[in-house]
C-alpha cells in the first residue's frame, strides 16, 4: 500500500489534453449562453469539497436535457477531449477536477420530477433534482426519500458515486435504491438501464455498473427510484457516553439484536465541542449518539425503550428525546453542520476529509486504534460516524502553511485504510474512489479486479474521454 513520503506525492498528476479552438467554437454555436469559458465559471466547475487545486476545465456546458448532454459528448469526442459531469459541487475526494482538462457539462439546470408513481413507490427525476428538492415536492403524496449523505447533493451525483448517508443503516444506500437509468455514454448515445419493475433478470444488471462508476462510464442523465412511505411515528434521542468505546459497544449490541434503528450517528467529543461553538448549543461535550426510530408508535416506544436498556449497559447517560419536527430538526442540524463547525474552530485551515467502512463487529477495534493516532498526531480533527453499517469519517483540519502537516495527515489517513482493509472492510464506505483513495483500490480488489476494471473502461469509453483520470489510471 501507498503510504505518502513527501508533499510532492500529495499533488494530483495533471496531464492536460489540447482542446482545440474548433470545439470551442462548436460548442458556443451549439449551446450559445450555455456555453461560458468566463474564468469565474470555470473555476466554479473545477473545484469541490476535497483539497487537491488544478486549473479549472475550459469550459462548461449547462445542460437542460438529454440531447444537450449527448451533442456536448458527441463534440467533445470527435476531438477526444474530456467531458466531467458536474451537479452541484459536494464532493470530497476530487471527483470534479479536471485533471485532464476538457469540459464539464452542468447538469444542475436540469431539475426536474418528471414522474411520481406512489402506487409503485417509484419516482423518477432528472439528475440536478437535489434531494431536499424531491423530498419537497413528493411530501404531499405521504412518501420520502431516505437516502441522506448531509450535503444537499445532486441526484446524479448521489447515484454517480453510490452516495448512502445517515438513513443507511435501515433503508440501504443509492445502490439498493436506484432502480433505473438514463445514461449519456462516450459515444454520444442515450441509453436506458433497468425498468421501474422491483427485480429483473434480463441481462446484465448495467444499471449497478453505472451506479457508483462517478462520471468515468457515462453521464446520468435521468434516475428511477425506490420511495418509502413516510412513517407513522419518529423519534430521535442523543445519548452521552463515557467513552468512544461505550458509544460503539452500545451500537454493536443494538445492531446486533436487530432493532430496526433508522439512524444512529457518532460524534466524538471534539466534534461536540465545536458544533456547540458554531451553533450555540450546550451539548454535553462526551462522546454522543443521534439516534432516530421510526414506525408506528408502538414499535417506535419499544425500539427507543430497547436501545436506552442497552445504552445504560454501557454507561450511557443524559438521554434526551425529540419527538416534534422542530426538536428532531435542531439535533439534525447539529449533525450536519459539524464540517462547517469543524472549519469554523480553526480558521484559514484546509480539510482532509475520509471514510472507511468495516463488518459491524470490527468497528471498535478499527475506530479506537484511529482515534489513538490521530490524537497523538497533534492534528486537530473531527470524528463523524454512520455507525449502524460500519462507516465513520475523519476530518483532519490543516494550516495550509504548513506542509508538514498535509503530509501528516495524509499518514493518517493511509493507516486507517489499511486498519480497515485488515479488518475485511473497504477504503471508503461512500465518499467514493476519486482522486484520494486511487492508490488503494489495488490493495482492496487485488489487481486483476482493477484490471477488469480498465477492460470495461477500455471497452464502453475507448478514447477515454469519460471524467478521465478518476478510481484508476490507465
Amino acid at each position: 500500500m501507498n503510504a505518502p513520503a513527501s508533499t510532492a506525492q500529495l499533488i494530483p498528476e495533471f496531464h492536460p489534453r489540447e482542446v482545440p479552438a474548433v470545439l470551442i467554437e462548436a460548442l458556443k454555436a451549439r449551446f450559445g449562453e450555455k456555453c461560458s469559458t468566463a474564468l469565474v465559471v470555470r473555476e466554479q466547475h473545477g473545484r469541490d469539497e476535497s483539497s487537491f487545486t488544478v486549473p479549472p476545465p475550459a469550459a462548461v456546458v449547462f445542460a437542460e436535457s438529454t440531447e444537450d448532454v449527448a451533442e456536448a459528448v458527441r463534440l467533445a469526442a470527435a476531438h477526444a477531449v474530456p467531458v466531467i459531469p458536474f451537479g452541484v459541487g459536494s464532493s470530497l475526494e476530487g471527483h470534479l477536477l479536471a485533471v485532464q482538462g476538457g469540459i464539464s457539462v452542468d447538469v444542475s439546470r436540469m431539475n426536474k420530477v418528471l414522474s411520481v408513481n406512489a402506487e409503485d413507490l417509484t419516482v423518477t427525476v432528472q439528475p440536478g433534482v437535489t434531494r431536499k428538492q424531491l423530498n419537497e415536492e413528493i411530501k404531499s403524496t405521504g412518501l420520502f426519500f431516505p437516502i441522506d449523505p448531509g450535503a444537499d447533493a445532486s441526484i446524479g451525483g448521489m447515484a454517480a458515486t453510490r452516495a448512502s448517508g445517515t438513513n443507511a443503516v435501515r433503508y440501504g444506500t443509492m445502490r439498493e435504491n436506484v432502480l433505473a437509468l438514463e445514461v449519456v455514454t462516450a459515444a454520444g448515445e442515450a441509453i436506458r438501464t433497468g425498468t421501474r419493475a422491483k427485480k429483473s433478470s434480463a441481462g446484465y444488471d448495467l444499471t449497478r455498473l453505472f451506479v457508483g462508476s462517478e462520471g468515468t462510464l457515462g453521464v446520468i442523465t435521468e434516475v428511477t427510484l425506490r420511495i418509502y412511505p413516510l412513517p407513522e411515528a419518529v423519534s430521535a434521542a442523543i445519548c452521552s457516553f463515557p467513552s468512544i468505546e461505550a458509544a460503539v459497544r452500545t451500537v454493536i449490541q443494538t445492531v446486533q439484536l436487530g432493532v430496526p434503528i433508522a439512524r444512529v450517528e457518532l460524534i466524538d467529543a471534539n466534534t461536540v465541542r465545536m458544533v456547540n461553538a458554531y451553533a450555540k448549543l450546550t451539548l454535553r461535550e462526551e462522546p454522543m449518539l443521534l439516534m432516530e426510530f421510526h414506525g408506528s408508535p408502538a414499535s417506535v416506544k419499544e425500539q427507543a425503550e430497547t436501545v436506552q436498556e442497552i445504552a445504560a449497559e454501557f454507561g450511557g447517560n443524559a438521554f434526551e428525546w425529540a419527538s416534534t419536527p422542530e426538536e428532531r430538526t435542531r439535533l439534525w442540524t447539529a449533525r450536519h453542520n459539524a464540517y462547517f463547525a469543524a472549519v469554523q474552530s480553526r480558521p484559514g485551515c484546509k480539510v482532509i476529509s475520509t471514510d472507511t467502512c468495516v463488518p459491524i463487529s470490527r468497528l471498535a477495534d478499527c475506530l479506537l486504534d484511529s482515534v489513538a493516532e490521530a490524537d497523538a498526531s497533534g492534528i486537530p480533527y473531527f470524528l463523524v460516524g454512520h455507525v449502524g453499517d460500519g462507516n465513520f469519517h475523519f476530518g483532519y483540519l490543516l494550516d495550509p502553511n504548513l506542509p508538514e502537516e498535509r503530509v501528516k495527515a495524509e499518514q493518517l489517513n493511509h493507516d486507517l485504510v489499511a486498519r480497515a482493509l485488515r479488518l475485511e472492510g473497504t477504503c471508503t464506505g461512500e465518499h467514493g474512489v476519486g482522486l484520494h483513495k486511487m492508490g488503494f483500490l489495488v490493495d482492496e480488489t487485488g489487481a486483476g479486479a482493477v484490471e477488469m476494471m480498465r477492460t470495461i473502461k477500455r471497452a464502453l469509453d475507448p478514447q477515454n474521454i469519460m471524467n478521465p483520470g478518476k478510481i484508476f489510471a490507465l
